[in-house]
């Protein structure tokens, strides 16, 4: 596959597709729907690739996975680089050989940049600027995402309007081309026309009440420290795995770091690990609401979910005995 475009595969096998912000609930439903239609999950998680870190990610344990087979979970260590082009290749690689065993891939997770990537390609920009990227998450961390999206105004307007002005990965990134080449990115990729890549598949939301998320969010973060996220960290960190590196900066395992080498205290962490865990929830709602494909039901109407898979898999199989 080209490392930055993925525009040439047509998948006419079905694929289903189950995400939703962080603590709603997808793990549960996933493992009861592979059950009944005999998938096999690919997981479309940007933190549970990484090997030594389970609790902070709330990665599903392997005596909990019901033998049902989960693929890119553990596939590389915390300090290897993984980016939305890897996932691209390692998700279309489970899903063709789950296809070729005349299974279901069930794609379930919550990074909605994974999703994209895999559904609609990876447009090729220009090649990443680690200094000039460094100097504007310093400039985010002082004045916002709000600051840097108004200065993406006055130099792409094009990609500012695409971009909603939260979303602070694509706003740097928009900036980091404009800066370092002179030319906005929207001028950099108006010729590139993402092919669609599946043509039967079914992509479902999860949602539920935001009070209620929230509620959801604050007892998986009591959970994770129950459970040893202390522990997990102090054992990264034993490993050389420091602070530096991107996972580490991940929501919960910087939030254990600034407590452990004592920048924070124990209700500090606890406090702060909660509430951006709830201000990620947000980010992932941003961009999932930004996808038309996605069919959204609430969470506990179980039933509902379970009848459109059920009506989806009973075209197919109809299908299939057409042939």
């Amino acid at each position: 596959y080209n490392r930055y475009q993925i525009v040439t595969i047509t998948i006419t096998e079905p694929v289903l597709v189950l995400v939703g912000p962080t603590a709603i609930g997808k793990t549960d439903l996933s493992l009861e729907i592979a059950e009944r239609y005999n998938c096999e999950v690919v997981s479309m998680d940007s933190m549970q690739v990484y090997r030594f870190m389970d609790i902070g990610t709330a990665k599903i344990p392997l005596a909990e996975q019901c033998n049902i087979p989960h693929h890119l979970l553990n596939i590389v260590d915390p300090d290897e680089e993984y980016d939305a082009a890897k996932y691209c290749v390692d998700a279309l690689s489970a899903i063709r050989d789950i296809h070729e065993r005349g299974k279901i891939p069930l794609v379930t997770g919550g990074t909605g940049l994974y999703l994209q990537s895999l559904t609609e390609g990876l447009i090729q920009g220009p090649p990443g600027n680690p200094e000039l990227r460094q100097k504007l998450q310093l400039q985010l961390d002082e004045c916002g995402t709000e600051k840097l999206h108004e200065e993406l105004t006055l130099c792409d307007i094009a990609s500012a309007n695409k971009i909603h002005p939260n979303d602070s990965y694509r706003v740097m990134r928009a900036l980091e081309v404009y800066q370092s080449t002179g030319i906005p990115l929207s001028e950099h990729i108006k010729d590139q026309k993402p092919e669609v890549q599946f043509t039967n598949m079914l992509q479902i939301g999860l949602t539920c009440a935001r009070a209620k998320l929230y509620e959801r969010i604050n007892l998986r973060t009591t959970i994770m420290l129950e459970q040893g996220l202390e522990e997990e960290v102090h054992t990264l960190l034993s490993k050389g795995y420091g602070r530096e590196l991107k996972s580490m900066n991940s929501i919960g395992y910087k939030h254990m770091v600034n407590y452990i080498v004592g920048e924070w205290s124990y209700e500090e962490m606890e406090t702060l690990l909660a509430r951006d865990t709830r201000r990620y929830a947000k980010r992932q709602y941003t961009w999932f609401n930004k996808n038309r494909d996605l069919i959204w039901f609430e969470v506990k109407d179980r039933e509902e979910i379970l009848q459109k898979v059920e009506d989806w898999h009973a075209k197919n199989e109809k299908k299939d005995n057409l042939i």
